[in-house]
């Protein structure tokens, strides 16, 4: 049996389980711990102790980061919620492209015969070369699929079918693929594959949620989108070589139109990632919708700094395993208020413009579903987030002296020279600004933000706002009369860096966040011009991961002390930069962000997209 694998399906499952001494403590949702399981537990329980108590005391202190002086493991579990149970989702982030190429998997796609695009087949070649030279695995399309055999049953007329298909093995990170035509066949096979996934669904499933797998199997017999022809869709991303949409990178053209063409084009495609070619350009497109744009003499820095991070870590939603939830009044919160109030001025900034309904951009009931499952049932997308932190909660001395240090006890799974604990068991850890080490109490974080997919500039009180806690796990609490079984109400894509974001404004920056603090996040950057005394920016040169990853809320976790430890925690608005995905305002007056961003639209210093991008990247090279 291999343990890892076990205990890493159960925690995709919900399934928590840790070492209280000798015994083996499980946490389970209602209905997921069928009787094989509860067996296979019991079976195996001794080598399921041993590994948790490796895992748990195995810290990589190769990871320590110089600047704050505490490891990647420790920071990610932090800001992950990781710091109770022994947790087996836990996996110490990586944020080095260099390891990242190490850890992946790529296969290429074999050409169409009748392709005969020379600027993409020569992209194509000079990919591949680049990314074995990071050391990503470029695996031979033969040993990176498999035939796959399965039938297809209909019981009420007695019908089956055997169908046969060759799939990418779910160890595979991605499957790079070249944009062609859909021919009149193929448009007639895919019309007849939906018609009657349509009447299976109704007549057969009743409507019931079926796996993406089980999906794909229902139609990819007459379809050729690549994510049809994957063992695990949720572990292999679909990449898209195709002609660079000039339009799409046009900076004349108005964000808000752009989010039509790149939504349309990667529902299209069914791609997760559109690397668009040119002779002289490269552009690259997810469902962050980055209008980046990279001049073929920088192809090492964008598959470097660009693509290996967005293989290495996708875009996806945190489950609602990943939380404790629970219940609160909105209406008596006065951060509830104070983000409403954000809210409703925001929208003369048009920095957050309608997301949309999937359901009104794919068409097709399969995809549809398959997306339904990819995104854990989220029914829209919109574009940034705003939340409203409060102030960080002390139980005892914010501060302690280092003897007081030195007598406290250590936290399981957690270096003792980075975070120990008390008596009642408040945290604290050991921080670094400007080479001095301070002893400060790890608060508890709460925050009022806007649920996933919600009009950010027009949130109701009573359904769009929930409330995040960051202890030693993740809480969130639901608006009191919501039923989240009925209602659309997900935690942001970004709940990892708005947690982060205000747990290191409450160690290195406090004055930032002692009577709470407005933050934002949005699809676009300000120009270096902008900024005024105290105001500053960080994370220009960090790697491009994607938002809904806790890579990205360690990068923003270490933006925000690389500004505290520059201006000596006297900082008034700190812009935390995120490559090929926007920017993250926190500021701690909520009239004074809006002051500062209606100052910056008229002046023509913040714009959505990627615009100003080259001017903090420049004024950074020039310093």
């Amino acid at each position: 049996m291999n343990v890892a694998e076990f205990l890493t399906n159960l925690n995709q499952n919900g399934v928590q389980l840790w070492a209280d001494n000798d015994k083996l403590k499980v946490n389970s949702p209602k209905g997921i711990l069928t009787p094989q399981l509860q067996a296979d537990i019991a079976a195996h329980k001794i080598e399921i102790l041993s590994f948790l108590r490796d895992n748990n005391e195995s810290i990589d202190d190769s990871l320590l980061i110089d600047g704050p002086g505490l490891s990647l493991n420790t920071i990610g579990r932090l800001i992950g919620g990781f710091c109770g149970r022994s947790p087996i989702g836990f996996k110490a982030p990586i944020i080095d492209p260099k390891v990242m190429a190490k850890q992946l998997k790529v296969t290429f796609r074999p050409l169409p015969k009748e392709f005969k695009n020379s600027t993409i087949l020569k992209f194509r070649e000079e990919l591949e070369h680049k990314l074995q030279n990071y050391g990503v695995q470029i695996v031979s399309w033969e040993k990176a699929t498999r035939e796959f055999r399965y039938e297809i049953k209909i019981p009420l007329v007695k019908w089956k079918k055997t169908m046969q298909m060759r799939v990418v093995k779910a160890d595979i990170n991605a499957v790079i693929d070249v944009e062609k035509p859909q021919s009149m066949l193929d448009k007639i096979k895919s019309f007849a594959a939906e018609k009657f996934y349509q009447i299976y669904s109704k007549f057969i499933l009743n409507q019931q949620k079926i796996s993406v797998s089980t999906i794909a199997r229902l139609i990819g017999w007459a379809e050729d989108h690549a994510i049809q022809r994957l063992e695990d869709p949720t572990s292999t991303q679909v990449i898209l070589l195709a002609e660079l949409d000039k339009k799409f990178v046009d900076s004349q053209i108005p964000y808000q139109q752009k989010i039509g063409i790149g939504v349309n084009a990667l529902v299209k495609s069914f791609s997760e990632i559109i690397i668009g070619v040119s002779e002289e350009n490269i552009s690259i497109l997810n469902m962050n919708l980055s209008d980046s744009l990279f001049s073929r003499d920088k192809f090492e820095n964008f598959v470097f700094k660009s693509l290996i991070p967005k293989i290495y870590v996708p875009i996806a939603p945190l489950p609602m395993s990943r939380f404790e939830v629970g219940k609160y009044n909105p209406q008596q919160s006065k951060y509830a208020a104070k983000l409403i109030e954000l809210s409703k001025k925001l929208a003369a900034t048009s920095l957050f413009p309608s997301g949309f309904k999937l359901g009104e951009i794919i068409k097709r009931k399969s995809h549809r579903d398959i997306v339904d499952s990819i995104v854990n049932g989220r029914t829209g997308v919109s574009y940034g987030f705003v939340a409203y932190a409060e102030p960080p909660q002390y139980t005892g001395a914010v501060e302690i002296s280092e003897n007081e240090w030195n007598n406290l006890l250590s936290v399981e799974g957690i270096s003792s020279d980075e975070v120990r604990q008390n008596q009642i068991g408040r945290r604290y850890v050991k921080t670094k600004i400007k080479d001095q080490y301070f002893y400060k109490q790890i608060p508890d974080i709460w925050l009022v933000g806007s649920r996933s997919g919600a009009n950010k500039t027009n949130l109701d009180l009573e359904s769009d706002l929930l409330r995040i806690g960051l202890q030693d796990k993740l809480y969130l609490q639901l608006p009191e009369g919501i039923d989240p079984a009925v209602a659309d109400i997900k935690p942001s894509y970004d709940t990892y860096v708005m947690v982060a974001i205000a747990l290191a404004a409450a160690l290195y920056a406090p004055e930032l966040i002692k009577d709470g603090a407005p933050m934002i996040h949005f699809h676009g950057y300000p120009s270096r011009q902008w900024f005024e005394s105290n105001e500053d920016y960080a994370g220009v040169e960090n790697a491009s991961v994607p938002c809904g990853t806790y890579e990205s809320g360690v990068f923003n976790f270490l933006s925000i002390h690389s500004l505290a430890n520059k201006h000596d925690n006297n900082i008034t608005l700190a812009s935390l930069i995120e490559p090929d995905h926007g920017t993250n305002i926190i500021t701690s007056n909520l009239e004074y962000l809006l002051a500062r961003l209606e100052a910056g639209i008229q002046q023509e210093q913040i714009e959505l997209g990627g615009k100003h991008f080259a001017s903090l990247s420049e004024s950074l090279a020039n310093n």
